[in-house]
Protein backbone atom coordinates (compact mmCIF):
# COMPACT_ATOMS: atom_id res chain seq x y z
CA UNK A 1 0.00 0.00 0.00
CA UNK A 2 1.60 3.37 -0.58
CA UNK A 3 1.68 5.94 1.65
CA UNK A 4 -0.79 8.20 0.53
CA UNK A 5 -2.95 5.53 0.78
CA UNK A 6 -2.06 4.45 4.58
CA UNK A 7 -2.08 7.90 5.40
CA UNK A 8 -5.89 8.32 4.05
CA UNK A 9 -6.77 5.25 5.57
CA UNK A 10 -5.53 6.42 9.45
CA UNK A 11 -7.25 9.70 8.91
CA UNK A 12 -10.41 8.21 7.60
CA UNK A 13 -10.15 5.75 10.90
CA UNK A 14 -9.25 8.39 13.14
CA UNK A 15 -11.88 10.53 12.11
CA UNK A 16 -14.72 7.55 12.23
CA UNK A 17 -13.31 6.68 15.57
CA UNK A 18 -14.20 10.68 16.77
CA UNK A 19 -17.40 11.32 14.97
CA UNK A 20 -19.14 7.91 15.12
CA UNK A 21 -19.64 7.77 18.93
CA UNK A 22 -20.49 12.14 19.44
CA UNK A 23 -23.71 11.71 16.61
CA UNK A 24 -24.42 8.15 18.64
CA UNK A 25 -24.63 9.84 22.08
CA UNK A 26 -26.24 13.47 20.87
CA UNK A 27 -22.81 15.02 22.01
CA UNK A 28 -22.24 16.69 25.26
CA UNK A 29 -25.33 18.64 26.09
CA UNK A 30 -26.06 19.89 29.71
CA UNK A 31 -29.88 19.53 30.68
CA UNK A 32 -32.14 22.23 30.86
CA UNK A 33 -32.32 24.38 33.78
CA UNK A 34 -35.44 26.16 34.53
CA UNK A 35 -35.74 28.98 37.56
CA UNK A 36 -38.50 29.18 40.11
CA UNK A 37 -38.27 32.30 41.79
CA UNK A 38 -39.43 32.36 45.56
CA UNK A 39 -40.52 36.07 46.36
CA UNK A 40 -43.40 37.83 48.18
CA UNK A 41 -45.21 34.39 49.08
CA UNK A 42 -45.52 33.47 45.47
CA UNK A 43 -43.40 30.99 43.61
CA UNK A 44 -42.66 32.77 40.15
CA UNK A 45 -44.06 31.32 37.81
CA UNK A 46 -47.05 29.35 39.43
CA UNK A 47 -47.12 26.95 37.07
CA UNK A 48 -43.91 25.51 34.94
CA UNK A 49 -43.88 22.85 31.84
CA UNK A 50 -40.64 21.14 31.10
CA UNK A 51 -39.39 17.85 29.65
CA UNK A 52 -38.44 15.02 30.89
CA UNK A 53 -35.08 15.13 32.31
CA UNK A 54 -35.12 19.10 32.69
CA UNK A 55 -33.63 20.42 36.11
CA UNK A 56 -35.44 23.10 38.23
CA UNK A 57 -34.12 25.57 40.22
CA UNK A 58 -36.18 26.98 43.38
CA UNK A 59 -34.50 30.42 44.34
CA UNK A 60 -34.90 32.23 47.71
CA UNK A 61 -35.71 36.00 46.57
CA UNK A 62 -36.86 38.13 49.84
CA UNK A 63 -35.89 37.17 53.21
CA UNK A 64 -38.30 34.97 54.78
CA UNK A 65 -38.21 31.49 55.45
CA UNK A 66 -40.06 29.41 52.94
CA UNK A 67 -39.57 25.79 51.72
CA UNK A 68 -40.27 23.79 48.93
CA UNK A 69 -42.41 20.40 49.97
CA UNK A 70 -43.89 17.92 47.19
CA UNK A 71 -45.41 14.89 48.60
CA UNK A 72 -42.46 12.84 48.49
CA UNK A 73 -39.54 15.12 49.14
CA UNK A 74 -38.68 19.01 50.48
CA UNK A 75 -36.29 20.91 50.69
CA UNK A 76 -34.52 22.87 54.14
CA UNK A 77 -36.47 25.57 55.01
CA UNK A 78 -34.10 28.62 54.07
CA UNK A 79 -34.29 32.33 53.82
CA UNK A 80 -31.83 32.33 50.76
CA UNK A 81 -30.44 29.76 48.71
CA UNK A 82 -31.22 27.44 46.11
CA UNK A 83 -32.86 23.59 45.98
CA UNK A 84 -32.85 22.13 42.34
CA UNK A 85 -34.23 18.40 41.35
CA UNK A 86 -33.86 16.86 38.30
CA UNK A 87 -37.77 15.54 36.90
CA UNK A 88 -36.83 12.07 35.00
CA UNK A 89 -40.59 11.34 35.12
CA UNK A 90 -43.47 12.60 33.24
CA UNK A 91 -46.78 14.03 34.90
CA UNK A 92 -48.01 16.77 37.27
CA UNK A 93 -46.09 17.60 40.37
CA UNK A 94 -47.77 19.87 42.75
CA UNK A 95 -46.09 21.32 45.60
CA UNK A 96 -46.01 24.37 48.30
CA UNK A 97 -44.25 26.20 51.02
CA UNK A 98 -45.84 24.57 54.21
CA UNK A 99 -45.41 27.44 56.25
CA UNK A 100 -47.51 29.94 53.84
CA UNK A 101 -49.74 27.07 52.24
CA UNK A 102 -52.86 28.97 53.66
CA UNK A 103 -51.79 32.54 51.83
CA UNK A 104 -51.67 30.36 48.58
CA UNK A 105 -47.79 29.58 48.21
CA UNK A 106 -48.45 26.66 46.09
CA UNK A 107 -46.58 25.95 42.51
CA UNK A 108 -47.15 23.16 40.17
CA UNK A 109 -44.34 21.50 37.88
CA UNK A 110 -46.00 19.77 34.39
CA UNK A 111 -43.57 17.51 32.86
CA UNK A 112 -43.79 16.29 29.07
Amino acid sequence: MSRKRLSLLAGITLASAVLVPAAAFGGAQAATTHTVTLKEFRFHPGTLTIRRGEKVTWLWRDQTEHNVTFHSSHSRTQESGSYTIRFTHSGTFNYRCTIHAEEGMRGKIVVH
